[in-house]
């Protein structure tokens, strides 16, 4: 189904010569498709080149959320680096694009434009055409013929099947702009389960007062700005989804994500971000940020926390707009549900909780519109796994309500923080452990149950004790994995949230394992029943067919 939904290469070229003989290196399959295109170096070089008609494929070390702009002007996407839930794996998934990630086969040098292969020291030049699979994460030499896809009538039938099952878990999708969203319904999503709001930061009119704030956050007209474009953003999702549960989590990465790097500083940039022309003091600000392990730094609730000005502007942008949709449309129906990332601890959650509700509740009051909300957390530390009886029984001392209503697993950083592995870092090793059995599966794309799902069910377990009709689900890549979507129903969660290319795969896996699940009490209920009806032996039947045993 998957293969279904995105371009390929014919049969008769994955025969030919050209492609066999023209396979150069091979990666990770980061996302699945076939593309064709002129290697470029930089975003900027693809977005120039494909507003000329330019089929182009990008080619990186590695990519960062400052690359997005590249990234969707090009057809394929080319990294040395990363694993399969690294920045251009999960960018990749998310638009359809196909990617091969943690090429090691390859050196990329952005300075000399170059593409060099280790084994042979072949070197593809910025402009030479090159074919990438994302489906086999391999990458060929020239031009390789591509088939586009064609959806029959026969697929739409069987997903509308899928979804009739009685008791299916529900597929929603990860989607962080309107044209996301309407490709996710599209695609029969249920609702969106995880918007990152910081992808709506990355063109470039959006990045330079995203940076100027990280600068000088006393300056609040830059804060304005970033609500405002968030506000007209997040009203497209509700427009797109209208009646359908749409989860927001608040701003998760670290701040160094959004900064360019030394290099990329001139007088321009600086001039830019509030430095004038010094770009000696915009460098020294820079510095003065450095995390040396900024995944586990300064982000996620932790932002919110020091800078709750930000969890502020985030809950009034999300609750105008949906108040705006619901004054223009007597149709509207709008449903917000706001998620905390990254939390620990108790005292974490509850000081975010209390921030976005009282934001909320300003709004509502200030508007004079009921608008539905709900206030959860995304479960991505250990910590919080085990405490989870504890965040579900939070209550506002205030109207003794509940301050969580729902749990989101967010099993890609779950995965890292459980394991000790960095999920950009994996693929020097993990392929290596696949081969010899030490791992049966990529844990960042099959859950590994033994591990980091007796998390899941633990906390699981510990939130429904507590709030019986607490909403549990997955937004991780696992939410589009068969293999894992049968744990996560296991486990008795709600639902699943994946790229809006996976919703259906997704659909289509959860609605087997509810037809399996069924057979099989049924062939049990017979057996029992079967059972229950044979007649019973009288003692000297059982003796006639005891003697008939010892003759034989």
């Amino acid at each position: 189904v998957e293969q279904l939904l995105h371009p390929t290469f014919s049969p008769d070229a994955l025969k030919s010569d050209a492609y066999t003989k023209g396979v150069v290196a091979k990666g990770l399959p980061g996302s699945p498709g076939a593309a064709v295109g002129r290697i470029v170096f930089t975003p900027k070089q693809a977005e120039d080149m494909k507003a000329n008609g330019e089929s182009v494929i990008l080619a990186r070390e590695t990519t960062s959320p400052e690359d997005v702009g590249g990234m969707w002007a090009a057809a394929g996407i080319v990294t040395a680096r990363g694993g399969m839930t690294s920045h251009a794996a999960v960018v990749a998934r998310g638009w359809g694009k196909p990617c091969v990630c943690g090429c090691s086969d390859i050196a990329v040098s952005e300075v000399n434009e170059t593409l060099t292969i280790k084994g042979t020291n072949e070197v593809f030049k910025g402009g030479d055409i090159i074919s990438v699979n994302g489906a086999t994460g391999e990458v060929i030499r020239g031009n390789i013929e591509v088939n586009t896809p064609t959806l029959g009538g026969g697929l739409g039938i069987l997903l509308s099947w899928a979804d009739q099952e009685e008791g299916v878990m529900k597929v929603l999708a990860n989607a962080d702009s309107g044209p996301d969203a309407m490709q996710a319904a599209d695609n029969g999503a249920m609702g969106i389960g995880l918007c990152r709001t910081e992808h709506m930061f990355f063109s470039p009119e959006r990045l330079s007062i995203v940076r100027r704030w990280i600068f000088h956050t006393e300056c609040l007209d830059d804060l304005d700005h970033i609500k405002h474009f968030q506000r007209s953003d997040f009203k497209d999702l509700f427009v797109a989804m209208n009646g359908k549960d749409v989860t927001i989590r608040l701003l998760d990465p670290p701040l160094h994500e959004f900064l360019p790097r030394p290099e990329q500083v001139h007088e321009r940039v600086a001039e830019e971000c509030g430095f004038g022309t010094d770009v000696k003091r915009m460098l020294a600000r820079i510095d003065s940020m450095h995390e040396e392990n900024p995944m586990l730094g300064l982000r996620g609730c932790r932002l919110g926390i020091v800078k709750p000005e930000f969890t502020q502007m985030q809950v009034e942008a999300i609750m105008s707009a949906a108040a705006d949709f619901m004054e223009e449309s007597p149709e509207a129906k709008p449903h917000p549900r706001i998620m905390i990332p990254l939390i620990g601890s108790i005292s974490e959650y509850k000081n975010q909780a209390l921030i976005i509700k009282s934001e909320a509740e300003r709004i509502r009051s200030e508007r004079g519109i009921d608008v539905p909300y709900e206030i959860g957390t995304m479960i991505e530390v250990p910590r919080a796994a085990l405490i989870s009886d504890k965040i579900a029984g939070l209550i506002d001392e205030t109207d003794g309500k509940p301050l969580c209503t729902f749990f989101s697993y967010g099993t890609n950083d779950l995965t890292q923080m459980t394991m000790g592995i960095s999920r950009d870092d994996s693929n020097g090793f993990i392929p290596k452990y696949l081969d010899l059995g030490i791992l049966l599966d990529d844990p960042f794309q099959t859950i590994d149950e033994e591990g980091v799902g007796k998390l899941v069910q633990h906390s699981a377990a510990l939130g429904k004790s507590v709030n019986p009709t607490m909403s549990l689900s997955v937004c991780g890549e696992h939410g589009g994995d068969p293999k894992s979507i049968a744990f996560f129903d296991k486990v008795g969660l709600n639902y699943v949230s994946c790229s809006p290319y996976r919703v259906p795969v997704a659909r289509l896996a959860a609605a087997q394992i509810r037809v399996q699940t069924k057979m099989a009490k049924a062939k049990e209920e017979e057996k029992t029943r079967a059972a229950s009806i044979q007649p019973k032996q009288t003692t000297t039947g059982n003796a006639e067919s005891m003697s008939k045993v010892i003759v034989q």
